[in-house]
């Protein structure tokens, strides 16, 4: 296995090294930003920012074991070994893809506009159950949380599945290097960040980005019901396995499709050579995409048909993701974490599977550009068939408002702009046996329903 040391972590990030009475040799594990999350051996690194900056934290993480400090500027008190660079940031980029060069292990990313989470989850629960895996924790995904988990591959890890988000061309070439990923999935190309990467099509072009990155001999999981993606060849630079249910020319499909509303989706995965009946607590239609990429990397990876099955069953929900809580005597969906579209879209439609009066709690969309408003509006005339009352807050969702009553919601749709007081509206129509779903873009903090219901 790998290691670090304080001189080739110092050579991997083009810096200066000061031991202050260290040796050179002394070996180093793992990557925090956070001086409160800093484990014996890790590097720190102090990242200058808005509100703080992490220069002032270099001695607290020494106190807690910090093998070494990267940093921007002398720090003439350290307590401990530091690495002088111009830039943290592109220091921890460029020590993480040095680590990633020396491990032995096959590296998943997944990507996509919609989905990377729970099918990085259904990935790593279907990996577990014939290799010790290493997976994304939380909202690790970009130039900064991608580096540090990579530098969280440890000795005992036989394979590692990294989720990689972007919002801007480039980004993902950048976190690609580190990566390095021998396989990827990318499910779906949606209207997402459209600010700056203007339509789906530049949407696509970035998040392909990672083909560039990855070696010849690697495989691309992709959507085959996604326009987009179905348009990819192998002229890109990869394999790619294309799974779905729509496109009668996907290698990995599914059969005999069975929603059970909140009890979860049933299905038949088939390939050339497989038909076996799997199930996922998780519901909606859109599980049943992340249950096939899943799958495919599983296959790719020699699982057998029933790790695969056992994997499936294995996946549980995730908090602000599709999370079915279920509290004083009525449900709540907590699907706050993010929105876009497509999300948006997915999750009514779970909504719409479910028992019970219907209650949708939704709010703006962030990063939509000059589509901003009629996406909006589109979303709100599918509200109506999914959905027995509409609650919104938010500038733009008075497009998603009025988008629902030209659909023929002229009744049970409350509006305002002020979150607590939707909320305190909400409370009083609140009955026995409600299903709410809350979500909207991360940014109108919809964490705050979740928790106040």
């Amino acid at each position: 296995m790998a290691l670090l040391t304080l001189e080739n972590v110092a050579a991997a990030a083009g810096g200066n090294l000061f031991l202050h009475g260290h040796s050179p040799k002394e070996r180093l594990a793992g990557g925090v930003v956070d001086s409160r999350l800093v484990m014996p051996g890790n590097i720190f690194f102090a990242m200058p920012g808005e509100t703080t900056d992490g220069h002032n934290y270099v001695n607290q993480a020494f106190a807690k074991g910090a093998g070494c400090a990267v940093v921007e500027r002398e720090i003439k008190d350290a307590e401990g070994p530091l690495i002088l660079v111009e830039s943290a940031a592109e220091a921890l980029k460029k020590i993480a893809a040095y680590y990633r060069q020396l491990l032995g292990i096959p590296i998943i990313g997944i990507t996509g506009s919609v989905g990377k989470t729970t099918t990085k989850e259904m990935v790593a629960s279907v990996l577990r159950q014939k290799y010790r895996v290493l997976a994304t924790e939380g909202n690790f995904n970009n130039e900064i949380g991608v580096p540090l988990t990579i530098l969280r591959i440890r000795p005992e890890h036989e394979v590692a599945v990294v989720e990689m988000g972007i919002d801007h061309f480039g980004e993902m070439t950048r976190i690609a290097k580190v990566a390095r990923p021998d396989m990827c999935v990318i499910t779906n190309i949606g209207w997402c960040h459209l600010e700056n990467l203007i339509d789906r099509d530049g949407v696509l072009k970035a998040k392909t980005e990672i083909f560039r990155q990855m070696p010849s001999r690697g495989a691309a999981f992709l959507n085959a019901d996604d326009d987009k993606l179905v348009t990819i060849r192998e002229n890109l630079g990869v394999m790619p396995v294309f799974y779905g249910v729509e496109n009668k020319n996907a290698s990995i499909w599914a059969e005999d499709i069975q929603d059970l509303g909140e009890g979860g989706m049933r299905f038949t995965l088939c390939t050339e050579n497989l038909r076996t009946e799997v199930k996922t607590c998780l519901p909606g239609m859109h599980m049943v995409y992340n249950c096939l990429a899943a799958a495919g990397v599983g296959l790719k990876m020699e699982l057998t048909p029933e790790q695969i099955r056992q994997g499936i069953d294995a996946m549980r929900t995730i908090a602000g993701r599709s999370n079915f809580i279920r509290k004083n005597g009525y449900t709540v969906i907590d699907d706050c974490y993010n929105a876009n579209p497509m999300s948006m879209r997915a999750a009514l439609q779970v909504l719409g599977g479910c028992s019970g009066r219907r209650i949708a709690v939704l709010g703006d969309m962030g990063e939509l550009g000059a589509e901003e408003e009629k996406l909006h509006y589109e979303l709100g005339r599918i509200v109506p068939e999914n959905a027995d009352l509409l609650f919104a807050c938010g500038k733009l969702s008075e497009y998603l408002v009025r988008g629902a009553r030209d659909a023929g919601m002229s009744k049970n749709v409350f509006y305002d702009r002020d979150k607590e007081n939707m909320l305190s509206l909400l409370k009083t129509q609140l009955q026995p046996e409600d299903v709410v779903l809350v979500k909207a873009s991360h940014f109108m903090g919809y964490q705050d329903i979740v928790e106040a219901l």
